[in-house]
């Protein structure tokens, strides 16, 4: 059997052990929606300026949201996970059992990306079922591949923070305490139109502001054009591809000591 079967098989392993945890599954699937409805209830009722026009709120939270869930399965869930089988001896099994150690991760990074994309084809129906959202047609394309690109990019920074976690146990708060400031100043949680101009170059310096006003444009139903954003994209690219420089070099298939 080559390698890439085997990479299939992990990933419908990780399938199927994942819908074989109820409880998890659920609360995946809840944990952005319950965002949706939250944060349409607070601000739904205002309108946002977008660039040609003028949208309600909801229109800017389905992809908001969307990145949102892409980064929750691709980076937290991601590294967390991880972390746990690294110190529960599961990775130091894998690493000396048959199977190439290419395949084990990219059948893992894989059910991550499609989980992510999953919850965001759930949220964008959402938006148009209850929240009168209109699904741009002729920038499907750059949303689509925004969104593998986002994936791709934080299950890279998802591995390449396991540096930094000592253990299992410590891997939620460092996470989490990773990303969530960087989400309420990156458009995800509210549109900061008017931030002072200092916290939105900080922000420029993370991917998922980059990520964000990516999803944004590509959502925009007065884009014009393609609806692709070269400068964030290729700012994504360049966080993942230093992600995985980092994974590589710093990856550890056994506990830490």
């Amino acid at each position: 059997m080559n390698s890439l079967s085997l990479a299939l098989k992990q990933l419908r392993y990780q399938n199927t052990a994942f819908w074989r945890n109820p409880v998890a599954a659920f609360f995946t699937f809840v944990f952005p929606l319950m965002f949706l409805v939250i944060l349409n209830l607070l601000f739904g009722s205002h309108d946002l300026e977008v660039p040609g026009g003028t949208v309600n709120t909801s229109t800017f939270y389905v992809p908001a949201i969307g990145a949102l869930s892409v980064i929750t399965t691709c980076y937290t869930n991601l590294a967390i996970w991880m972390s746990f089988s690294r110190d529960e001896g599961i990775l130091k099994r894998i690493r000396g059992a048959p199977i190439p150690t290419w395949s084990f991760l990219v059948g893992r990074i894989a059910h991550a990306v499609l989980l992510g994309l999953l919850l965001m084809a759930i949220v964008a129906a959402a938006g148009v079922l209850f929240y009168d959202v209109d699904l741009p047609t002729n920038t499907l394309p750059a949303f689509v591949v925004t969104l593998a690109l986002g994936a791709a990019t934080f299950c890279a920074l998802g591995l390449a923070v396991m540096k930094v976690i000592p253990n299992a146990e410590a891997s939620p708060a460092i996470v989490n305490a990773s990303i969530l400031p960087l989400m309420f100043i990156s458009d995800i949680f509210i549109p900061l139109h008017d931030a002072p101009g200092w916290l939105t170059t900080f922000a420029n310096i993370f991917p998922v502001r980059h990520l964000s006003v990516a999803m944004q444009t590509s959502f925009n139903p007065f884009e014009e054009g393609l609806g692709f954003e070269p400068v964030h994209l290729l700012v994504l690219a360049a966080w993942m591809a230093a992600g995985m420089l980092i994974a590589l070099r710093t990856f550890s298939w056994e506990p830490r000591r």
